[in-house]
């Protein structure tokens, strides 16, 4: 299974990578839209946590990209 995904990742370019991140961006949003029991949770979230989710997630590519 891992040589399969790593065959096929090696297919995909740049365009193919930032279409899979606002896709899964759309699925997030459409799923939080659709449940009501989502939307109530990201709602009791603080604000910061997803600040702070958002930074440790970056954190690591942005190093080894521009560091």
């Amino acid at each position: 299974m891992i040589k399969i995904w790593k065959r096929a990742q090696k297919r995909l370019d740049h365009w193919d990578t930032g279409l899979i991140k606002f896709g899964s961006i759309a699925l997030i949003l459409f799923i939080i839209t659709v449940w009501p029991a989502a939307m109530n949770l990201v709602q009791s979230i603080h604000w910061g946590w997803f600040l702070a989710a958002t930074i440790v997630l970056f954190a690591r590519p942005f190093k080894r990209a521009y560091l």
